[in-house]
């Protein structure tokens, strides 16, 4: 009896494709009559580091927030890992804005520790006995990880402009989320001081295997942290009707951390810059 050679592959032996960590489809976001998304569809794999750049006003911080459940597109579908977006933000993804929020009476341990007491706290909203010690070890592991264990006793107000942003950063990375989604972060930081806060994030990136996106209006930061660049710009206008439209992913650029090319300018990427 002979065997069909065609048919004597096994399934198995066939390509097997990963199930993008991130994928949106058609996403629309609008705000009353005030389109602020549209034609958004992207997938991003697990492990990536996306950076987000874009002129003002076209809807960076929004897509974050989608991203993040804060809001819900108008059309589309956002799934992650396959499955649909969860309806409310989760543990798995961690959020960083620009500017941090704290409780200025406690110290920056009793600030983590907190986040804990909040969610399994009970009735008394604190956590006692083997329960605030363990959360009290979670709290040094991050602080650690983060270089602010020295300074775990001081106040919000006793930190420097980087502790204070390092602080934000251990915020979102309590839960050791999958995703973490930063928002112009280090916008309001000296120069000198980014630098080192870019060695952390790359560092942390690539131990806790996080897929990032992060918002910045520095282009040369996006180039410099990135495995791909997302571009947001508006590519159609109506003179009569400025908010009839909504911006989208003009350009989508893989970035190779090895590379000597220097970052494009703004005029290259953003068509609204030309028209301004």
């Amino acid at each position: 009896m002979s065997i069909d050679s065609d048919n004597s592959m096994s399934d198995t032996s066939k390509a097997w494709t990963a199930i993008p960590k991130i994928e949106l489809r058609g996403i629309m976001m609008d705000y009353d009559d005030n389109r602020v998304l549209e034609r958004l569809s992207l997938s991003v794999d697990a492990g990536s580091f996306c950076t987000i750049v874009g002129a003002s006003g076209c809807g960076k911080s929004t897509f974050l927030r989608l991203l993040l459940s804060q809001e819900v597109p108008t059309h589309g579908r956002i799934l992650l890992d396959g499955e649909p977006l969860p309806p409310e933000p989760t543990p798995d993804r961690g959020i960083v804005f620009q500017r941090y929020s704290v409780f200025p009476h406690l110290t920056v341990e009793e600030n983590l520790i907190l986040a804990s007491e909040f969610e399994t706290g009970g009735f008394t909203g604190r956590l006692f006995g083997q329960s605030r010690l363990a959360a009290r070890e979670a709290v040094a592991e991050t602080l650690e990880k983060i270089g602010l264990a020295a300074a775990k006793d001081r106040f919000p107000t006793q930190l420097s402009g980087g502790m204070q942003q390092r602080l934000a950063i251990a915020q979102a990375l309590l839960k050791r989320p999958k995703i973490l989604l930063l928002d112009e972060p280090f916008g309001a930081l000296d120069p000198g001081i980014r630098v080192d806060m870019h060695d952390l994030l790359l560092g942390l990136w690539a131990e806790m295997s996080m897929t990032i996106f992060m918002v910045t209006h520095d282009i040369s930061e996006a180039f410099k942290l990135g495995t791909r660049m997302l571009v947001f710009d508006k590519v159609r206008h109506d003179p009569d009707n400025p908010e009839a439209y909504g911006a989208t992913i003009t350009y989508d650029l893989p970035l190779n951390k090895n590379t000597t090319d220097k970052a494009p300018e703004p005029s290259e990427l953003f068509a609204s810059q030309l028209r301004n």
